[in-house]
This record gives C-alpha cells, sequence and structure tokens, in this order.
C-alpha cells in the first residue's frame, strides 16, 4: 500500500524520505541524546568514583587508589554529620509542609473560580523566576525587621517558601488531567466536598503529590543560596561542603552525596515499577471487560 505525499509547486516532496526518516533523523538524534546524557552524568559519576579514592589528605582531587574505607567512617567528621542532620531533619519538615500546602492550593486554584486567583498565579510564577539571591537578601530584610532569630525556623519558613510553588505547578499538572466526572458521581450520591475530596480526588492525586514531595526535598536538601543569608550560625550540608572547599573537600562528602543520588535513583525505580505494575494491571481488567 503506497502512502501520500505532500508536493509543492516546484514538484519536490515536502516528507523526508523514507531513507532519510528512518535511518539518519535517529541517529544523530540518539548520538546527540547520548551526549546530553554523558555530559550530565559526568559529575556524578566523578562523585561517585571519589568516594572510592583512597586520599592521603582533604584534598580528594587526584586518584590515589581504590578503598572501602571511606563508607565505613563516613560519620568520622563530627561537624559534617550534625550538618547533615540538620539538612534532614529541615527537608522533611519542608517536604511535608510544602506538599500538603501545595495541594490545596492546587485544588483552589484549578477547580475554583475566586477573586485574586489571577494574582495568586503571579506570584508563584514570580516566584519561580525570581532571583535567588534577590529573595534570600529579601527574606533577611524581613527576618531582621520582624526581630526573628536566624536559624533552623528561618531555614525551614524560606525553604517552604520557595518550594510552595514548585509543588503547586507539579499538582497542577496532574489535576489538569483528571476527569471530573467521578467527583460529580460521588457528589450525586451524596457525598460531602470534604468525603469527595479524600475518597476520590486525593487518590488519584497521588501521582503528582509523590511527584511534587520528591521535588520539595531535592530543592530543599540542595539549596545553598537562599539558606545562606537566613541560616544565622546554623550549618546545613550545603553550606558545609561550601565551607569545607576552603581546605579541601573530604571523601565523606562524596560518599553522603553518592548515597543521597543513590536512594534517589532506587525510588525513581520504584515508583516506575509500581506504575507499570499499575498500568499492566488496569488493561488486564480492561481486556477481560
Amino acid at each position: 500500500m503506497k502512502t501520500a505525499s505532500a508536493v509543492v509547486p516546484g514538484g519536490e516532496s515536502t516528507l523526508p524520505s523514507k531513507a532519510t526518516s528512518k535511518f539518519k533523523r535517529p541517529d544523530m538524534l540518539h548520538i546527540y541524546t547520548l551526549l546530553v546524557m554523558a555530559f550530565l552524568l559526568l559529575p556524578i559519576s566523578a562523585m561517585v568514583l571519589f568516594g572510592f579514592n583512597n586520599t592521603r589528605g582533604r584534598f580528594n582531587l587526584q586518584w590515589q587508589g581504590f578503598t572501602l574505607r571511606w563508607y565505613r567512617d563516613v560519620f568520622a567528621i563530627g561537624q559534617l554529620t550534625g550538618a547533615l542532620k540538620v539538612s534532614l531533619f529541615i527537608s522533611v519538615l519542608v517536604m511535608l509542609t510544602a506538599t500538603i500546602m501545595g495541594t490545596l492550593m492546587a485544588v483552589a486554584i484549578q477547580r475554583y473560580r475566586f477573586f485574586g486567583k489571577g494574582i495568586i498565579n503571579a506570584v508563584l510564577v514570580m516566584n519561580i523566576s525570581s532571583s535567588s539571591v534577590v529573595i534570600g537578601s529579601s527574606l533577611l530584610s524581613l527576618f531582621v525587621a520582624a526581630n526573628v532569630a536566624l536559624g533552623q525556623f528561618t531555614i525551614f519558613a524560606a525553604q517552604v517558601m520557595f518550594s510552595i510553588p514548585y509543588a503547586v505547578i507539579t499538582i497542577r499538572a496532574r489535576l489538569a488531567v483528571l476527569d471530573p466526572v467521578t467527583e460529580e458521581a460521588a457528589a450525586d450520591l451524596g457525598a460531602t466536598p470534604l468525603k469527595t475530596f479524600f475518597t476520590i480526588t486525593l487518590p488519584q492525586l497521588a501521582p503528582g503529590i509523590f511527584g511534587a514531595a520528591l521535588l520539595t526535598f531535592a530543592l530543599s536538601i540542595d539549596d545553598y543560596v537562599i539558606t545562606s543569608f537566613v541560616s544565622g550560625t546554623t550549618l546545613t550540608f550545603p553550606l558545609w561542603v561550601y565551607g569545607s572547599t576552603r581546605e579541601g573537600t573530604p571523601p565523606q562528602v562524596n560518599v553522603i552525596g553518592t548515597l543521597i543520588f543513590m536512594i534517589g535513583l532506587l525510588v525513581a525505580i520504584g515508583s516506575g515499577v509500581v506504575r507499570e505494575r499499575r498500568n499492566r494491571r488496569r488493561l488486564a481488567v480492561l481486556s477481560a471487560n
């Protein structure tokens, strides 16, 4: 069966030839994709590699042999361990707070009309597009003017502030593809709005909420610029790592970074497996019907 091709007045086809579309373009795209992936994985690979470097000092810049002792002594530096604990504690709180607030805001913005909705959307976009240095200095001025002591609370408040817009956008993207028919059916059957939300809307939003939680956690534990303005004397993991570069970054930093990366990778793989199984189960049910 022959396929039709469009022809311009000059007599040339506007569609690419079969050989071009099937062989040349995909090959170039594959090479380009592999090069970009290699570029993205290069710093991660260096981090993982130097976590096994048998360095004799804090300057972990030259390969001096393979060793596993840094994984055994990963918590040997007390100040680094303390900074990591502070970061994990704040990041978990930020993740929970920003995700809950972002979920409620996303539902309100996506499903309801109210006065000031356009302003809220504009503020969310401005928060994401604004410079981190400007936000950090503004928050510092706000906390100093309000006579709020700089420390873990101000770090938490600042990180929740810049994490909420990302949570809202992520969850709104999930809300946009949901069919409201099930919610309307629940309302027709007598369910209250609150019961409909917890039994119908929230389960359907679970993938978006999970993605927003992971994103806000990553933004929180990784933030340096804004946190440096509002931390006071409190040290988080990024702040400690930046300060250690003056004397030489210890190998434990690479080990901790590798562990955080591996945990995130396992979570991503696990969520993908669960999603794939759920899709297969859904297809099996549909085919059975």
